[in-house]
Order: structure tokens, then C-alpha cells, then sequence
């Protein structure tokens, strides 16, 4: 039977975990470069100046047997390869797996490239066709194991608690003509992702610790033309929330492949309402947490990965530092392994995968879950590229065009999530 649920007036909906064993710490760390940076998400361009800093959010928790690491960083996305390179730097120092250490992008599409462009490159030829800043990527991973070490120095008894509210700042960006060509930009008919899913955690005398703010939202309130170092919405969503709470703010982005802020691709922060959006989905956020009770109680964190493998694009290249993400089958058909990542924390999953994921798959999962809360963190340890619904393949458009999948995906993709649910359940 379901939790008992209660209608607020935000249209929160409240549940409660209890964490009497758990121990938990944020941190969060400045990734700010110093000098022009080639900027991620259009076409190429180099960044002439800040507009506001970016930064690693970084929670830790312990429940006794085991460490989990949360990171959100202010970049749009990186290659699964990079993730891979850190995650190992983790099980060195920490001994945390990589089935228990999440390195999520909050996919600002205002800020600088992080580590070679990889899958970037295979779907997006032209736009990284110049070096890689290697000394960029040196203080992302520098500035990221600093933030771990300093959550795990600051570890304190916690009380944890979950809910949801919901949120306008969002809408379907894949619009229809009346040809039936579909092409990037508004369309208030199509499927959208509202919920807001939330996790608070609070020292033992009721102060904030961090909040995790799970929200489907491209970054991409500032266009192609902008060229100022940004966290563009989720950035200034995460500052706002911050300045009111007191505590650090993770922002993660939910199944975004298909969403987009409803002030999208403008030139100017002014032209984009960029502020607006701490009226739009900010104060939500904050609504949301003001009726969110956390409570104690034993916790466990249960971590556990499946690799689903998909055919992938006809016509399209690979790379050798890829190896790992692809496969062939018995008939000789191109694979791509795609590591879908699940967390347990008593009646609360999160599951996570490095695609843009369209968000009518996240939903389904989400209605047809046998956990109290579902949330999914997209953008989550890589990219490789969009992962858009059967029907999307059909209807055409630029994220099924530029991306390693077919029209299968969609089946094979719910289908493994699910079964890994189900199992995770006993």
C-alpha cells in the first residue's frame, strides 16, 4: 500500500524517511576558470568573461557500512571516460565503489568544456574541432577529490526526509508544424516533467545540512550568442535557494532530453528572465521544504548498477577510449552499454543514467515503480548522448538525429529499469 498522501497548497507532496544511524556533510567547492574557457552546448565559442561562478555541490552520506558521494557540478556535460578516470581516483583514496559515488552536471550549456569531447565529437562533428583544455580539467578533478575530503572531515549525525512539489519553469521543447516537421523550440501540448523531487538533510538540532533539489530542466535560458561564463537556470536556481536556506543546494537535473526552460535560448540574462526563474522554480523549491518533516530511524544505502545494451546508430564512428560503452551481438550488430545506476534508501530510489533521457520514459517508471518515492538523476556519470521514445524516432527532429540509439531503446531501456526496481524491492 502506498504512503498516505496530503494536497498543500504548493501541491507538495509529503513523505518522511527516518535516519537514526545515518551520517551525513556537504560541501561545496568554486570550479570558477581564470581565463577564457571554450564554452559546452552550441556551437564552438570562447567565454569573454563571468557572469556568475560555478561550482561542485557535493553531499556525503554514511549509514554506517558504507559511503555514498553525490556531486552536481555547474557544467554541461563530460565524457563517460572522464567520469571513469575520477571514479577510480575515489575507490583509491576513499574506498568508495563507483556503484556509490554519483558525479551528476546540472548541463549549463554557459559553461567551459571539461576533458576531451569523446562522444561530443561522434554525434557533433564541427563544434571540437580544437584542443581540449587539459588544465581545466586538472582543477575540475582537483577541486572535486577536495570537496569529498572535506565532506568526509565534517560527517555529522542526520536526520533525513523526502518529498515532492511541483514547478511551472519547465516545457516540452520539441515543436510540431503543421507539416508534421518537428523542431527545437516550445510546445506547451507536449509531455513535461513537473515534479520537483526533494531530500533535505538536517543536523540533529534541526538545521540544514544540504537539500537536493531533482528538477527536468535544460540549461539553456542563455543562448548560442552569450559568452559569459554561467550555471545559466539550475545555477541561479541553486543561488537563490542557498541565500534563503543557509545550506548548500544540490540541483540535479531530471530527464531533460526533451525540456526546456520557458524562457529558452536568449541572448541576454535580461532578454531570458534569468532571475525570474527563482520566482518560478526557486520559490517552489522553498514551499517544498518548508512542509518537508525529516525524522530519525535506521537507514541503509543499497547501491546497485545494470548495464543495458541497445543497438547502436547505423553510419556512425566510435572512439577507442570508449571501448568499454560498446559491444557487438552474436549477429554482428554495433552495441552501446549504457550503466544505469540505482540507489535504495529504505522506501526512496534514485536511479540515474549518463543520457539525456526523454521524460515520458522517466514518468512511466516513475508510475509504474514499487518504491514510495522514484526520482531520476539524468546527466549522471558521462554522456552519452540523447535517449529519446519510440515515437520521438518516428516524429524526427534534432535529438533522435543526433543520437547513438534506435527506435528500440525506449523498450529495452524501461524494461531493464524495471526489472532492477522489482528486484530491488525484495
Amino acid at each position: 500500500m502506498r504512503f498516505a498522501t496530503f494536497l498543500f497548497s504548493n501541491l507538495l507532496i509529503l513523505t518522511s524517511l527516518h535516519a537514526g544511524n545515518l551520517r551525513a556533510s556537504a560541501s561545496k567547492v568554486d570550479i570558477t576558470p581564470k581565463d577564457s574557457q571554450w564554452l559546452m552546448g552550441y556551437g564552438a565559442r570562447q567565454s569573454i568573461k563571468v557572469h556568475d561562478p560555478i561550482f561542485h555541490r557535493i553531499v556525503l552520506l554514511d549509514d554506517g557500512a558504507a559511503q555514498f558521494v553525490l556531486v552536481s557540478s555547474e557544467v554541461c556535460v563530460f565524457s563517460p571516460v572522464v567520469y571513469d578516470e575520477v571514479a577510480k581516483e575515489v575507490q583509491r583514496e576513499f574506498g568508495i565503489a563507483p556503484e556509490k559515488f554519483w558525479w551528476t552536471t546540472t548541463h549549463t550549456h554557459s559553461a567551459p568544456e571539461v576533458g576531451p569531447p569523446d562522444v561530443y565529437d561522434i554525434l557533433l562533428k564541427g563544434r571540437s574541432d580544437h584542443p581540449w583544455n587539459r588544465e581545466y580539467l586538472a582543477l575540475v578533478k582537483a577541486k572535486l577529490m577536495e570537496g569529498i575530503r572535506e565532506a568526509r572531515s565534517k560527517l555529522v549525525p542526520t536526520r533525513l526526509g523526502v518529498g515532492t512539489g511541483m514547478s511551472n519553469a519547465n516545457i516540452n521543447r520539441r515543436a510540431m508544424d503543421i507539416d508534421g516537421k518537428v523542431s527545437l523550440g516550445l510546445n506547451p501540448d507536449g509531455p513535461v516533467d513537473r515534479q520537483i523531487g526533494l531530500i533535505r538533510l538536517d543536523r540533529q538540532d534541526g538545521t540544514p545540512i544540504a537539500l537536493i533539489a531533482n528538477y527536468a530542466m535544460h540549461g539553456t535560458v542563455l543562448g548560442g550568442k552569450w559568452l559569459e561564463i554561467s550555471g545559466d537556470g539550475p545555477g541561479m536556481v541553486s543561488d537563490y535557494v542557498e541565500k534563503k536556506l543557509g545550506a548548500p543546494v544540490l540541483y540535479i537535473n531530471g530527464a531533460a532530453g526533451n525540456i526546456a526552460p520557458i524562457y529558452s535560448v536568449n541572448d541576454t540574462a535580461r532578454l531570458g528572465h534569468l532571475s525570474q526563474f527563482g520566482v518560478l522554480l526557486g520559490d517552489k523549491i522553498l514551499a517544498g521544504n518548508r512542509n518537508l518533516q525529516t525524522a530519525d530511524g535506521p537507514v541503509q544505502l543499497v547501491a546497485r548498477q545494470r548495464i543495458i545494451e541497445t543497438p547502436r546508430r547505423d553510419g556512425l564512428g566510435w572512439n577507442d577510449a570508449l571501448a568499454s560503452y560498446a559491444a557487438t551481438s552474436a549477429t554482428g550488430t554495433p552495441l552501446v552499454r549504457i550503466p544505469v545506476r540505482f540507489l535504495r534508501i529504505n522506501d526512496l530510489i534514485l536511479w540515474a543514467s549518463p543520457v539525456e533521457l526523454f521524460c515520458e520514459i522517466a514518468m512511466d517508471v516513475r508510475g509504474r515503480s514499487p518504491f514510495r518515492n522514484t526520482f531520476y538523476f539524468g546527466y549522471t556519470n558521462g554522456w552519452l548522448g540523447y535517449l529519446p521514445t519510440a515515437q520521438a524516432f518516428k516524429d524526427g527532429g534534432y535529438e533522435p538525429t543526433t543520437s547513438l540509439v534506435t527506435p528500440q531503446v525506449e523498450e529495452q531501456f524501461t524494461t531493464g529499469v524495471m526489472t532492477t526496481l522489482f528486484e530491488m524491492i525484495r
